[in-house]
């Protein structure tokens, strides 16, 4: 197979179904050589199969790529390590890493429980830092010992997190901390030669369809198929992504826009009693802009 991720190695993490099976069968279509990562559980993070992650990567070997199994769970420590050195023993080197694993344990707050809160934050969060910490370390070494990396680390993050939806409090903080988290580590890894950036994707997968979204007609489940997620984390795992970094795609069927964060907005001169402070805040609050909705418009639109 030839195309813009030929002779690539990437991981991809919860390739098994949904948005991470299509990340791994584009980027193998592509050239890309791929470690299929897949605990095979249910959509709270339950049970386990290695049947998933194994179907995705006949499915390549079939079509001519090459891609391996890999069962390890991306939230632990030495898991990650092991993922990380898979990809390097198996096709001798490592370019990309693509964390898409996740669970959902939605809850309103008054009702999550301290396991549901902590189950999601260490499935996206940690799960998100140690297989970017270990490739991070590999990358490193490799420019230390002066040989030149192309790197990349796409992260998934969404817009329950950098817009925020009801119920999806645990969901939603891990998804703003993968965001934040890109950010810092495009930063600190540009020197090694490794680009970092994330996706905030909307589309109808099995931990979606109980949102309202499998209830859709056929037309707007063909916009919200996981296939148009794909594209651009394809092209952001080539070289020709090599000058973007630092940034979060928001992307579905629909449409494709950078998510623009945080910015300091109308400002005011301190003061130092509490007592004024009411009318200076209430003017910051009427200039500034609305937060944005669950499409990413101001709230008013």
């Amino acid at each position: 197979m030839t195309g813009i991720c030929e002779g690539r190695v990437c991981i991809v993490t919860g390739a098994g179904r949904g948005i991470g099976r299509e990340h791994a069968l584009m980027l193998a279509s592509e050239g890309a050589k791929v470690v299929v990562n897949d605990l095979g559980g249910e959509i709270d993070g339950s049970g386990r199969s290695s049947g998933p992650a194994q179907d995705v990567v006949d499915d390549i070997a079939a079509a001519g790529g090459d891609a391996v199994v890999n069962g390890d769970d991306i939230s632990d420590w030495e898991g990650a390590q092991r993922l990380v050195n898979q990809a390097v023993d198996t096709f001798g080197g490592l370019d990309v890493v693509v964390n898409n694993a996740g669970i959902l344990r939605d809850r309103m707050l008054t009702n999550m429980t301290e396991e549901e809160w902590d189950a999601v934050i260490q499935v996206h969060l940690k799960g998100t830092f140690a297989p970017s910490r270990w490739a991070a370390a590999y990358w490193r070494e490799r420019s230390k010992a002066g040989e030149p990396n192309d790197g990349r680390i796409i992260n998934t993050s969404s817009p329950s997190g950098i817009y925020g939806n009801v119920g999806q409090a645990n969901y939603g903080a891990a998804k703003a901390g993968i965001a934040a988290f890109t950010i810092i580590a495009a930063k600190e890894l540009a020197r090694y030669g490794v680009t970092v950036n994330a996706i905030a994707p909307a589309a109808l997968t099995r931990m979606t369809e109980n949102l309202g979204m499998g209830q859709a007609d056929e037309a707007t489940k063909e916009k919200m198929s996981p296939r148009w997620i794909a594209p651009i984390v394809t092209w952001l795992a080539s070289p020709e992504s090599r000058e973007v970094t630092g940034r979060v795609f928001d992307v579905s069927g629909q449409a494709l826009s950078v998510s623009e964060g945080w910015h300091r907005g109308p400002t005011a001169e301190p003061l130092d009693d509490p007592a004024q402070l009411g009318p200076v805040v209430t003017k910051l609050v009427a200039d500034a802009r609305p937060n944005a909705n669950m499409f990413g418009y101001d709230e008013q639109q």
